[in-house]
C-alpha cells in the first residue's frame, strides 16, 4: 500500500481536519488569519494524496504566518499538543524541513519535540541529505534519550530505505555510518524502537547482507531484546534461505522431518475467497531441532509467469521424534501492491530455507 493510493487514509485531511487545525491555531495565535489558511490548504484538495496534503498544511501555514521562524515555532510548539491525530501532527515536523534548513540548532529541537505527536521521521532526512555529519551527531545524541520517541526517531530517520521517502544514499552505500545508533539500541527496551532498529538492519539486508550478517554475529542473543531484533531483521534473508541468517537463529541445520498431509482447501477458488492451508511435520531426528517454517506462493502473473511471495508461518522447537501440525488462513483479495490473475498457483513449504513439499490452488475469472 502506498499513501498516494490509498483514498481512505488521504481523508485524514479532510475539510473538517483542516477546520480544526485553523480553530486550535486561532486558539494558541489570536491574530492567526484563518481564512486566509483555509483558501489555501482546500485548493484541489480532491487532487491530492495523503502527504500532498500534509504537505499542504505546512505551506499553507506558511503562507499566513509573519516571516519570524522563531516566533513561529513557538506557536507551532503551542499547538502540537491539541491536534487530534498522531498521522496529522506529521505537518509540523513538515514544517521544520520546508522552513528551518537556515537554522539548525533550532530546527534540531523542535523535531525533537514534535516527534512524540507525531514522528518526525520524514522531516530529518533532508537535514541528513545536506549536512550529514552533522545530523548524525545529533541522531546519536537522540539515541540515547529517555523518550522512546526520541529514540526511535534516531533509528528511523536514518534509515537507508524508509517507506514514502528519498533514499539516503550515502548511509546506504556504506552502512557504517549509522551502525553507532543501531548498536546504542540493539537491547532497547521499547518495543516501538526494536521494530524501527530491526526495519532499519533489514533495510541494509538489501544492500549488504553480508555487512548485516556479520554484524548480528557478533550480538549476544541472551538478552531478549537483541534476539528479538535479530530474528526481524533477518526477516528477508531468512525468507530467501539464507544459511548465515539461519543459523543466527539456531535453525542453521538441514531439517531432519517428514512432511504430512500437505492440502490447501478449496483447491479452486475466487478472487476475494479463503484458501486453508494445513500439513503436519514430524521429527526423525533423535534430538529436539530449531525449525523456521514458511510457505510461499507462486502468484500469476498478467504475462502468464509467476513471481514467488514468501509468507511467515512459525518458528518453534520440535522435540525428538515429534508431530507438529500447522496450518494458515488466507484471505486472496485484491491489494493495492498486488494484482491476482485467474490460474494455478503452487504453494511450497520452506523450512529452514528447504522447500519440503508442494500443492497448488486455482484462482478462477
Amino acid at each position: 500500500m502506498t499513501a498516494a493510493s490509498n483514498p481512505a487514509l488521504k481523508e485524514i485531511f479532510n475539510v473538517e481536519r483542516l477546520e480544526h487545525i485553523a480553530e486550535q491555531m486561532l486558539a494558541v495565535y489570536p491574530d492567526f488569519d484563518r481564512p486566509g489558511f483555509l483558501e489555501h490548504a482546500q485548493q484541489d484538495l480532491a487532487e491530492l494524496s495523503v502527504m500532498q496534503r500534509l504537505a499542504r498544511v505546512s505551506d499553507s501555514l506558511h503562507a499566513v504566518l509573519p516571516a519570524d521562524h522563531k516566533a513561529n515555532l513557538a506557536r507551532l510548539h503551542a499547538l502540537a499538543p491539541r491536534l487530534n491525530s498522531r498521522f496529522v501532527c506529521m505537518f509540523l515536523p513538515h514544517y521544520v524541513a520546508s522552513h528551518g534548513g537556515d537554522d539548525f540548532e533550532r530546527s534540531m529541537a523542535a523535531l525533537k519535540y514534535f516527534t512524540a505527536f507525531g514522528s518526525s521521521e520524514f522531516a530529518i532526512r533532508p537535514f541528513l541529505a545536506s549536512d550529514l555529519p552533522r545530523t548524525l551527531a545529533v541522531l546519536r545524541e537522540w539515541a540515547l534519550d529517555a523518550n522512546e520517541h526520541v529514540r526511535r526517531l534516531a533509528s528511523e530517520g536514518c534509515r537507508p530505505r524508509l517507506p514514502w521517502s528519498f533514499r539516503l544514499e550515502a548511509i546506504q552505500a556504506d552502512p557504517e555510518l549509522a551502525a553507532p545508533i543501531l548498536e546504542c539500541l540493539k537491547a532497547d527496551p521499547s518495543l516501538y524502537v526494536r521494530k524501527s532498529v530491526a526495519n532499519h538492519l533489514n533495510d541494509i539486508t538489501k544492500d549488504h547482507p553480508d555487512w548485516v550478517l556479520e554484524r548480528l554475529e557478533g550480538w549476544s542473543l541472551d538478552h531478549p531484546h537483541t534476539a528479538w531484533i535479530v530474528r526481524h531483521a533477518l526477516r528477508s534473508l531468512i525468507k530467501q534461505g539464507n544459511r548465515r541468517a539461519l543459523a543466527i537463529v539456531g535453525a542453521g541445520q538441514a531439517p531432519q522431518v517428514t512432511l504430512h498431509g500437505l492440502r490447501v482447501e478449496p483447491a479452486t477458488i475466487r478472487l476475494g475467497e479463503r484458501i486453508n492451508l494445513s500439513f503436519a511435520l514430524e521429527s526423525t531426528a533423535d534430538a529436539s531441532q530449531r525449525l523456521v517454517v514458511d510457505y510461499a506462493i507462486d502468484y500469476v502473473k498478467a504475462s502468464g509467469g509467476t513471481s514467488a511471495k514468501v509468507f511467515k508461518l512459525k518458528t518453534f522447537t520440535l522435540p525428538a521424534k515429534a508431530r507438529e501440525p500447522l496450518g494458515r488462513a488466507q484471505h486472496i483479495r485484491e491489494l493495492t501492491t498486488r494484482r491476482h490473475y485467474p490460474g494455478r498457483h503452487a504453494l511450497h513449504i520452506l523450512v529452514n530455507g528447504e522447500r519440503l513439499g508442494s500443492t497448488a490452488f486455482e484462482i478462477q475469472a
